[in-house]
Parts: structure tokens; C-alpha cells; sequence
């Protein structure tokens, strides 16, 4: 007899400002935001309290902006290696029940608790039988998630949303419908009649971008995108209009990665604000060269292969901001990564200029595949490979100023901005994609 899977997406509320209250009993009760460094110019609200949201504060709001809106808000600086060392011991908690455990940054989890005998073994009745098809009862899959909560409550002190469903897609949506510290079902019985009426930037992947093109055409719901012609949907969006769907549809069929699976990036990048404004060619060339040590040097680690686009992201004096992003051959070299960043910069921006900070991202992994091109076998792509691990290895053995490129140099506050150790890691595993 079939059974429908049970899948959990645990997300932990408002995580770094939950933690920074455990560490500090003193902010309980008061609206507390997480932000960088106001002298560096980092001050932006990294994550916040229930109090303050509801003032109003959102994550990536200047200090000044956070206190405008509410002007009683503590700010306290992030903690990165308490942030880490918790999300682990949550991990600990859920790997009790089972071994299928996927993160999705550092707060949320996806696990598959289909065949977990000791949650079983404590629940009755757990099934309800339609049409032979033997579905979980709601009150089955609630009492799942809150056996969940109640323990990373009572053990690790932060409390956790929970969506209980027969799929991914579904079981991230719960999470988000009861916060915070909640569980939400969303069963293969019931899914239509809670997800079809909900915004379709409800649904997981769809972003700004593609939410706003969704509006444009009159789908501005789940359900309607649901309903929607197929030829529509992939003709508007090719093959990621296809998985739109399915999600939509609630046929999302995609497996909890193992525990001890190799995690997937879909991008890996670095950026960095800047204590003064950025106003030369000179200086933004060099400043992307650092950025893109630490790029190169975390594809290399990642096993990712080589990357096939480059990304620029430009921040000014003013707060306003563009992306842009260019095709290059399959690289992990450093130089390449700067290169190509560099000369979208170039093409996009005129003199006078202020910026106030930079990122470099590098996409479309190869995963080792690519055919090696005459230029790599015999040319100076292998000896500048070989030259960049090389680099690496003496940095984790002797420091990261221990060896400098050149034009570095020239930029004395970059010589020991080991951004690629001092930036937590966020794996993206889901971004939002624009059709170009």
C-alpha cells in the first residue's frame, strides 16, 4: 500500500537575535537587532527581534534607518561562532529521528522523518486509508513538529517554526504560515484548500523578479499558477517554469539530501563594505582582486569545479545598488575572476563615482566535467592553478599576509582582509532566478 512521505522545514525564528538573547538575558523582552560594524560601515540590521519587526524593522535596514523605526532598539554585534556551534546542536536534536537532514543556510533544515520507528512508536492512530492510499492524519504530522520544538526549546534555549508536509516545497511554506514557534500541516488531503489563496511569492523560489513578472500576468496567487496553461508558464520562464509548476501543483518530488551529503552550491561569492568611499578605476580593480582571492580560493575548496559566469554587485555613497553578470571560460583562476569583474564594472560605471562596497560571485559549476581547451593543457592556465593552491596552502599554514599579490600591496587596510575566514559561509541552494 503507498504511503505519503512526511518531510519537516524546520526554520529557526528569528535565529542570531534569538541566540544573542540566551547569551544575554538582559535583552529578553526588548527589541534587539543583530548589525555589523557602524565604524566599518557594516551597520546594516542583519537579523531582529519579534519587537522590533513589528516596529517595522527589516533585515538590511542602515542602524539609523532600524532606530528611526524604533528608537528604544538594542543593537548588538553578530557572533558568528555561537550562530554556528547552536545551528549544530539543533542538527544534533533532529538527527535523533533521522539521518535525511538538508540544510538551507544556517537556521533552516529540511528532514525526512518518513521512516522514523522512534516517533512512531509514540503516536496512535497515525494513519488514515482513501481510496487505499494510506495518508498520515493531521493530528499525526502537528504532533511531529511539536515534539520537535518542544525539544530544541527546552534543550538548546531558541524556539523553531516547523511545516510538516508530503514535500519539500510545501513543507518550507508551512514553516512560514505560523510564527513564531509554531507548526503548520500542509497534508497531501488538505494542500489545496490552505496553499491555492496565498501569495504566489509564498511559494519557494519565487523571488522579486519573478514574482513581479508572475503579477504581470495575472498570477498573483498559488492557485493561479496552478491553473495555469503549460505552454504559458515554460514558454515565459523555460525549464525553471516547469519546476514552478510543480511546486505550485504540489508535485515536487525532490529527495532530502543525507546528513553527510556533499553540500551543492549554487553560487559562491564574497563582498565587503568599505570604511571610506571607493572613487577610482585603481582602486576598485584592486579592492576586486581581494574579493576575488577569497571566491577562488572557496570554489576550490567546495569541489565544485569551475565556473562559467562571473557576477558584479556595486553598492554607492547613496545605498542604491546594481547587479550584473558576464559569461567567461570555465575558471577557478583568481585572476580571471578579478578580470572579469573588473571589466563589467568598467562597462557599467562612469567617473565620478562613490562606492561603497563590492561582491563577487562566480556560478555555473561544471562539477569537474568541462573538456580541458588547448589554452589550459598547454598554456599558463595549469601553472597559475598549481601557483593559486599553492598560495593556499601556505596561507592555512602561516597566515593569510604571509603572501600578497603585488597590486594588493598598494592597499595597505587589504593586506590582512582574509575575507574568505572572516565571512560566515551561506550556502545558496535556492536563489531566485531571472530569465535574461
Amino acid at each position: 500500500m503507498n504511503t505519503e512521505r512526511i518531510i519537516i522545514h524546520s526554520d529557526l525564528n528569528n535565529f542570531y537575535a534569538s541566540v544573542e538573547r540566551k547569551l544575554h538575558p538582559e535583552l529578553c523582552g526588548v527589541p534587539v537587532a543583530v548589525c555589523g560594524s557602524k565604524e566599518e560601515r557594516r551597520g546594516i540590521v542583519l537579523a531582529k527581534s519579534e519587537e522590533a519587526k513589528r516596529a517595522g524593522v527589516k533585515t538590511g535596514d542602515t542602524v539609523w534607518q532600524a532606530k528611526r523605526k524604533c528608537p528604544d532598539i538594542v543593537c548588538v554585534p553578530p557572533h558568528f561562532d555561537e550562530y554556528m556551534k547552536h545551528s549544530r546542536l539543533v542538527k544534533k536534536i533532529y538527527a535523533r529521528y533521522t539521518d535525511l537532514i538538508e540544510g538551507y543556510g544556517i537556521d533552516e533544515c529540511w528532514l525526512d522523518v518518513t521512516k522514523s520507528t522512534k516517533i512512531f512508536k509514540e503516536f496512535s492512530p497515525m494513519y488514515t486509508e482513501v481510496e487505499g492510499v494510506r495518508y498520515f492524519t493531521d493530528a499525526y504530522l502537528t504532533f511531529l513538529g511539536d515534539t520537535i520544538r518542544e525539544e530544541v526549546k527546552s534543550e538548546i534555549g531558541v524556539t523553531v517554526s516547523c511545516g510538516v508536509s508530503f514535500n519539500k516545497a510545501f513543507a518550507k511554506l508551512g514553516s512560514d504560515l505560523k510564527k513564531p514557534d509554531g507548526t503548520s500541516v500542509i497534508s497531501k488531503l488538505n494542500f489545496k484548500s490552505v496553499v491555492n489563496g496565498l501569495p504566489v511569492e509564498d511559494l519557494l523560489l519565487v523571488g522579486r523578479a519573478t514574482k513581479d513578472k508572475l503579477y504581470r500576468m495575472g498570477l498573483s496567487t498559488i492557485g493561479r499558477l496552478a491553473a495555469a496553461d503549460d505552454n504559458l508558464i515554460k514558454t515565459e520562464f523555460g525549464k525553471f517554469g516547469e519546476t514552478l509548476l510543480r511546486y505550485a501543483r504540489g508535485e515536487d518530488n525532490d529527495e532530502v539530501k543525507h546528513m553527510d551529503d556533499k553540500r551543492e552550491y549554487k553560487s559562491i561569492g564574497n563582498s565587503c563594505t568599505y570604511p571610506q568611499d571607493v572613487t577610482s578605476f585603481e582602486r576598485v580593480e584592486r579592492l576586486l582582486y581581494v574579493l576575488a582571492e577569497s571566491v577562488a580560493a572557496r570554489l576550490r575548496e567546495s569541489g565544485q569545479g569551475l565556473a562559467d559566469t562571473v557576477h558584479l554587485w556595486v553598492r554607492f555613497d547613496n545605498l542604491s545598488d546594481f547587479s550584473v553578470q558576464k559569461k567567461v571560460r570555465h575558471t577557478a583562476l583568481c585572476g580571471e575572476i578579478a578580470r572579469s569583474a573588473f571589466e563589467l564594472f568598467k562597462a557599467n560605471v562612469a567617473p565620478p563615482f562613490k562606492v561603497r562596497a563590492l561582491g563577487v560571485t562566480v556560478s555555473g559549476f561544471d562539477n569537474g566535467t568541462s573538456q580541458i581547451t588547448l589554452d589550459e593543457e598547454f598554456g599558463n592556465y595549469k601553472k597559475f592553478e598549481a601557483l593559486e593552491k599553492c598560495v593556499d596552502e601556505i596561507r592555512k599554514k602561516h597566515g593569510y599576509d604571509k603572501v600578497q599579490r603585488a597590486n594588493v600591496a598598494a592597499e595597505p587596510s587589504q593586506m590582512r582582509n582574509d575575507i574568505k575566514n572572516s565571512h560566515l559561509i551561506k550556502p545558496a541552494n535556492f536563489e531566485d532566478r531571472e530569465n535574461k
